[in-house]
């Protein structure tokens, strides 16, 4: 689409229709057309999956260890004291230590981003309420879970919460085609909106054509109104592949997401948003590019050897 008085008039009226809608699904709440469905679904199907869980993974019950609910101020010290009993219930079998280095991970998010959190084990997945890519996570309104909560981990942005149980809920994956998260840019701070593409990256479109964006550059969640259905500051992704500016109105941006969704265990629930925009805090630092070893070969001529100078005079008197 060029950049036209009739294709900025489009944009605006799509982006408009675009946020009416997400607002009468998010703003809907308890009254959405589909909440019905959804809690019926979360009941029925919640505490099934839970039972499951706790009959196979013994384990999972001490994640309940790092529910987090306390003041502000508080909340590194209550994280690391739940943390450290969490530690004594996992053991030391191979299982326990790696999620407990999830757990190390996350809470180490979460304290950076300043996020009161209540951690959860990720008990099904699939489409067992009516959604292509997501979670249930044993964890649900009896443990203070509402809908459109962020949900993370050690890595970064996970989902949001959908449908809330009484002891579960359900999270849709930031990867499902129907997701869509405001995102800004490392450092430069441009704003755009990352959807959700399967098995494939993030696809982001900027709502500035021309910014200067570059393979490597990372983006974190931009946050939305009252911090529902997002905190700011999570990390999101980082970027591999940036489609060529042809004066169109945005650009687009193609993201491998920090979180992997094939391999979620366990997660977090934002149920208390930072006092203060972390921005770029959260970010992991960036890796430091390995130096190029270089090998240097001083080469000594033999005393032994013939002088190759001496061998040329020779040739040539022999030659006379």
């Amino acid at each position: 689409m060029r950049d036209t008085k009739e294709s900025r008039l489009l944009l605006v009226l799509l982006i408009a229709v675009a946020f009416a809608l997400i607002t009468v699904d998010i703003r809907g709440g308890e009254d959405s057309p589909v909440d019905g469905a959804r809690q019926a679904a979360a009941t029925v199907f919640g505490p099934i999956e839970n039972g499951v869980s706790s009959a196979v993974d013994p384990v999972g019950n001490a994640v309940s260890a790092i529910r987090d609910s306390g003041d502000r101020h508080d909340r590194l010290a209550e994280l690391e004291t739940q943390n450290a009993a969490l530690k004594a219930k996992l053991g030391s079998d191979e299982r326990g230590r790696s999620r407990l280095k999830q757990l190390d991970k996350m809470l180490g998010l979460a304290g950076a981003g300043q996020y009161g959190i209540k951690g959860a084990q990720v008990i099904a997945i699939g489409a067992a309420q009516g959604f292509s890519w997501t979670i249930t996570i044993d964890a649900g309104a009896d443990d203070g879970i509402e809908r459109d909560m962020t949900v993370l981990n050690g890595d970064g942005l996970v989902g949001r919460v959908t449908t809330v149980g009484p002891s579960t809920a359900t999270v849709l994956l930031a990867n499902d085609p129907d997701f869509t998260v405001g995102t800004r840019m490392e450092a430069g701070d441009e704003l755009g909106f990352a959807s959700g593409q399967g098995d494939r990256p993030l696809r982001v479109e900027l709502l500035n054509g021309k910014a200067d964006v570059k393979k490597g550059d990372r983006l974190v969640t931009f946050g939305s109104q009252a911090d529902k259905p997002f905190v700011p500051g999570v990390p999101v992704g980082t970027v591999t592949r940036v489609d060529p500016s042809r004066g169109d109105l945005t650009r687009t941006l193609y993201v491998t997401p920090f979180a992997s969704f094939t391999k979620l265990d366990i997660v977090g629930v934002v149920v208390q948003a930072p006092a203060k925009d972390p921005r770029d805090t959260v970010l992991p630092d960036k890796p430091r590019p390995k130096p190029t070893p270089t090998v240097t070969v001083t080469v000594t001529p033999s005393a032994e050897a013939p002088d190759e100078q001496a061998q040329f005079e020779q040739s040539e008197q022999t030659e006379q």
